[in-house]
């Protein structure tokens, strides 16, 4: 049983470790992985060149042309600088010139540290001044020196921006070829089939444009332009924009009717409206007035009067004649409601209007809106943009801050403080036309403060301040 179960063993161990086997070829050889590992390999060479970078910068501007101490700083003139005063100054100049020259030399040696390269460059800037006293005498070193800022700013530091070009092209990103060939190619195989589709759909195509602008121009002829028109002609009170739910004479017309038709009939029945042979003139006037008023008491008492024999009244006529009388007063009383209603219509006409407006104006100013954001309205895009890219930029601050570990002297090292130079100089130039004039010149002040050697802490206290005195415009 002891060797069948090592068998059995040995086959299980043998299966496991090729599927692992199989994994792992599968996971590192894959062209996907491969890709992968590429984009990993180029993007650390880009962080290492900008670790490099910034401790380069650091170097140079904290120990280059490092003057404190030494010169005028006591109310003196040149002339009046002493002989070894002047001595000290010269080899200022002398070591900032040389530390320059061989940081351009080091910086782009990616397979360094950056403590390894800053160690080297100081080895090389003191053997480099030990050389220079041992060999030249004091009246040619100023020639010397002259030289060698003339060869940096000639040769050196062009060649030193296209050694960072040729690295940056070839880790940063690929070219256009390499990122679109395939959607170009689906593209190009599917252009015959695009192309047949446009030519068979053309007529469809046509029509719909055609009805697009047909319902835009509708739109806006419709319900933009008549209903300011409307709008314009009731505030200059034209008469032919008013609101009206009935004719302008008809109230008018059917009142003088009804007056006449009472009158006619207090005078063809004046012994049943009045009791006398004959109606006066003032009696008559009388009528009108009430009719006027509403009061066809005339009319009612002769109704009245016929429905108690109203087969007689009906053959006299009087019965239907009164009948039609109410009917038309009826018809002027319906008539006399209308017109309150068209009249509190006519007071508000002009709601009205701006109602009838309403909807098109929220429409073309939504069109409106969403047509500058894509094409015309960039800059508001924009800056918004630049206030989040200010904040992206504080808080990289901060972060350089955060896990900087200060020297001795309580000041940034050499890499961080390059790092901060970086990202305060980016910070200026995002913050150029967030800020107004007035409020600018401070901001700038407070970099300069934020940029300052002065001590971890008042860097930091300038952050703070940065932060809470112009969160309006970089948020």
């Amino acid at each position: 049983m002891v060797p069948q179960w090592r068998r059995f063993y040995a086959i299980v161990q043998s299966t496991i470790l090729e599927k692992s086997l199989a994994d792992v070829h599968r996971r590192m050889m894959s062209p996907i992985a491969l890709c992968r590992a590429e984009a990993r390999r180029k993007q650390a060479r880009l962080k290492k060149m900008r670790e490099m970078t910034a401790s380069g910068l650091g170097v140079l501007i904290d120990e280059g042309f490092a003057f404190s101490g030494i010169g005028t700083d006591d109310g003196r003139s040149d002339g009046e600088v002493s002989l070894p005063n002047s001595q000290e100054w010269k080899g200022v100049v002398e070591r900032s010139v040389a530390l320059m020259d061989m940081m351009l030399r080091d910086i782009l040696d990616l397979e360094v540290s950056t403590n390894q390269m800053e160690d080297k460059v100081f080895a090389a800037v003191a053997e480099d001044a030990l050389s220079l006293q041992a060999e030249e005498d004091d009246q040619n070193r100023p020639i010397v020196v002259a030289k060698r800022l003339h060869a940096l700013l000639d040769s050196q530091l062009s060649w030193n921006d296209m050694a960072a070009s040729k690295i940056v092209a070839k880790n940063g990103r690929p070219s256009r070829l390499v990122r679109y060939w395939l959607p170009a190619l689906a593209i190009l195989l599917s252009s015959t089939t695009i192309l047949r589709i446009l030519v068979n759909k053309r007529q469809e195509l046509l029509q719909w444009i055609q009805d697009l602008g047909a319902t835009v121009r509708d739109f806006w002829f419709n319900w933009i332009i008549e209903p300011v028109r409307k709008v314009i002609g009731t505030i200059r009170h034209d008469a032919n924009s008013e609101i009206a739910i009935m004719s302008r004479d008809s109230l008018k017309a059917d009142r003088e009717s009804l007056e006449r038709m009472v009158v006619d009939f207090a005078l063809d029945k004046s012994a049943t409206v009045a009791g006398v042979s004959t109606v006066s003139e003032t009696q008559v006037a009388e009528i009108r007035a009430k009719v006027r008023e509403g009061d066809v008491t005339p009319i009612l008492r002769a109704y009245e009067k016929d429905l108690r024999s109203p087969l007689m009244g009906t053959v006299r006529g009087d019965l239907v004649r009164t009948l039609l009388i109410q009917v038309q007063k009826t018809k002027v009383d319906v008539e006399v409601a209308m017109s309150g209603i068209d009249s509190l219509l006519r007071s508000q006409e002009l709601v009205f209007g701006f109602v009838g407006l309403t909807p098109g104006i929220f429409v073309s100013a939504g069109v409106s809106r969403y047509l500058l954001g894509i094409f015309g309205g960039r800059r508001g895009y924009a800056e918004n943009r630049k206030a989040g890219r200010c904040m992206r930029v504080l808080r990289n601050i901060d972060r350089i801050f955060s896990e900087a570990a200060p020297t001795q002297t309580n000041v940034l090292p050499y890499k961080d403080h390059g790092f901060l130079i970086c990202e305060v100089h980016v910070l200026r130039s995002l913050a150029q036309h967030l800020l107004p004039p007035d409020i600018e010149k401070d901001f700038l002040e407070d970099l300069n403060d934020l940029a300052n050697l002065r001590g971890v802490q008042s860097q930091q206290r300038a952050l703070d301040r940065i932060r809470w005195a112009y969160a309006k415009w970089l948020r």
